[in-house]
């Protein structure tokens, strides 16, 4: 009778171990199959009361916050470029013709862009084009339905231009970046970070006394003669709209 029992609880031991080892090999092989996953729903099903914490949820809280400020930022920098666009379009005389940007070469970036009015509407080279902020270049080419404009960051692109505040004349030459280089007429520029550039008064063949951008830089000792550094008000790399002033066209 006893060896009859202790036959039993052998028998129910070894079973027991056989399907303890059984399911844990069973249970490892799951978790090898499926790489994990059922692991780590069962994980995240044990701490989903604890979470998130005290600390998670402030990162969380001043994530969105910062998430939110950035795209409230991004609005606002949107909803002005999108009035500056609006009311360029709006404010069009007899003598501005509003056009779109409608391509631009990722290899000419600063060279030329193209808009879609023509010769069909008035658009001839060497008209004057402005954008938001103030001169952008010059048409350069036309074809009855779009133009070609060469940027004023155009390497090797020369206007004239003024200092009002010091009354000297200079040469825009264009970097291939958005901040040209004035080269001074005068060995004494007298000019200073700040000073607003324009076109010159004098000019013959740009209307005078618009706005091409501010004082950066200067450099008083550079030979033959001085230069300044012009950050360009109208940025040629964000311009969506134009006006043309077709009071200066070459006949």
């Amino acid at each position: 009778m006893v060896k009859a029992r202790m036959k039993i609880g052998f028998h129910l031991l070894f079973k027991s171990r056989f399907w303890s080892i059984f399911l844990f090999l069973a249970l490892l092989f799951g978790i090898r199959w499926t790489k994990g996953a059922g692991y780590l729903d069962l994980y995240s099903i044990l701490i989903k009361p604890i979470l998130p914490g005290t600390a998670q949820k402030e990162w969380i809280k001043e994530g969105e916050n910062i998430e939110r400020s950035i795209r409230l930022q991004l609005l606002e920098k949107d909803n002005t470029r999108l009035r500056k666009a609006l009311s360029l379009k709006e404010y069009n005389g007899k003598k501005r013709i509003s056009a779109a940007v409608i391509s631009r070469s990722s290899r000419n970036w600063w060279r030329q862009l193209e808009v879609n009015k023509g010769s069909k509407d008035g658009v001839l080279k060497g008209q004057t084009v402005i954008g938001p902020g103030g001169l952008i270049g010059l048409v350069d080419s036309s074809t009855p339905l779009t133009a070609r404009v060469r940027l004023l960051t155009d390497p090797g692109h020369q206007l004239g231009a003024w200092i009002a505040r010091t009354k000297r004349h200079g040469i825009l030459t264009g970097m291939g970046t958005n901040r040209p280089k004035l080269i001074f007429l005068n060995k004494n520029s007298l000019a200073k970070i700040g000073d607003a550039v324009t076109t010159s008064p004098a000019s013959t063949l740009l209307p005078p006394n618009l706005t091409i951008g501010i004082v950066q830089f200067v450099n008083e000792k550079a030979l033959p003669s001085p230069y300044a550094i012009v950050q360009l008000t109208a940025s040629p790399d964000a311009i969506d709209w134009v006006q043309i002033l077709n009071n200066n066209g070459k006949k």
